[in-house]
């Protein structure tokens, strides 16, 4: 299990990825939820914004979590994944800043 924390403004987001689980929590919430991109809400411009074939269609929401979670699981480890959410998060204005692998010391992310 490997932890990751990105500050979004003054929000913190906490990503966990265990396995091929990915799990989101929040500090705008109080950070005691926890859940799956399911239960997340999505920007549809941004969905549309990465995946254009996606412009207009009806099922948007759930092609692009189907997709999110197609390609977690085709990814081989769990450092790949969490690559893969750091590099793709940048890209949408979140900075990471922590790093925290099977609840040892947290490592600062550069």
């Amino acid at each position: 299990m490997i932890e990751i924390i990105f500050y979004l403004g003054k929000e913190i987001i906490l990503v966990r990825v265990d396995g091929t689980h990915v799990f989101f929590a929040n500090s705008k919430y109080g950070g005691r939820g926890i859940a799956q991109i399911d239960g997340l809400r999505l920007n549809r411009e941004g969905v549309e914004k990465k995946f254009p074939d996606l412009k207009g269609d009806e099922q948007w929401r759930e092609k692009a979590i189907q997709r999110f979670k197609d390609h977690i699981i085709s990814l081989p480890t769990e450092e790949a994944r969490v690559t893969y959410i750091i590099e793709d998060f940048k890209q949408w204005g979140y900075i990471p800043k922590y790093k925290q692998k099977k609840g040892f010391r947290i490592e600062p992310i550069k």
